[in-house]
């Protein structure tokens, strides 16, 4: 399985990722956390937290992503934790950087669009709850953690499970009504059409899923800082979590 490599940073953010290097010159990794219910804008804004840090940018919500595609494409009972978990050895999975982003492989078929599809997205609840699988998964991040100096993550459990040392944490919350109208313009951008309605209830139960399940369950960790991204873009976003690890470091 391949995974994404580190991020770019410009020119003007340079004295920024400096002052981080210095600042943490006495850490061996450097971990940054984001969590947040779907919708709200992590992969958004993790990716411009890492571009703005020089970071590697660890999509944890494509994996689970990939897993619930490759499951739905051979037909898998969703419903049986063991199937699930055997598509991960049965399926070549590859994450690689491409664009700011993550592009995703299965069997050597770009599916980076794929795993956004609307059916994906309702279908994922039933692969994050499966405990073995998260396990597998959440000990792939963290082997690729080790190979990174410094990585920005995003997804339900980074700060509470995945990398409860991180150096840095937050939670990112919004709106479920703005949440879905965002998720709505993301597909129509990309020529899929969304209904508000369906999305809007895709995106209550999957919360209900996340906060229920007993294996990493959706939860701000304890010492994760929150961030209403109701009325802020995607930009004031990364922005206040850059002014607060400056005011930290």
């Amino acid at each position: 399985m391949g995974w994404p490599g580190r991020g770019k940073s410009n020119g003007n953010n340079a004295a920024m990722v400096r002052q981080t290097d210095q600042t943490f010159d006495n850490m061996a990794k450097l971990v940054i956390t984001i969590d947040g219910p779907a919708g709200v804008g992590k992969s958004t804004v993790a990716k411009g937290l890492a571009c703005r840090l020089g970071f590697a940018f660890l999509d944890t919500g494509a994996m689970y992503r990939a897993v619930t595609l490759a499951a739905m494409r051979k037909k898998a009972d969703l419903n049986s934790p063991e199937r699930l978990v055997a598509i991960l050895s049965e399926c070549d999975f590859r994450f690689t950087p491409a664009d700011g982003g993550t592009q995703v492989s299965i069997d050597g078929v770009d599916v980076t669009e794929d795993i956004r599809l609307p059916e994906v997205t309702a279908n994922v609840r039933h692969i994050a709850s499966v405990a073995g699988l998260r396990a597998q998964l959440v000990q792939m991040q963290r082997n690729f953690a080790s190979t990174q100096p410094g990585i920005v993550t995003e997804g339900r459990d980074q700060g509470t499970v995945a990398f409860p040392d991180a150096g840095f944490k937050f939670f990112l919350t919004a709106d479920p009504a703005q949440r879905a109208r965002r998720r709505c313009d993301e597909l129509t951008a990309k020529g899929v059409d969304a209904d508000y309605a369906r999305v809007h209830e895709d995106i209550e139960q999957r919360d209900l899923s996340d906060r229920s399940r007993s294996a990493g369950p959706l939860t701000p960790a304890q010492d994760a800082v929150t961030i209403d991204a109701t009325s802020i873009s995607a930009e004031d976003a990364v922005a206040e979590m850059l002014s607060y690890i400056e005011g930290e470091s």
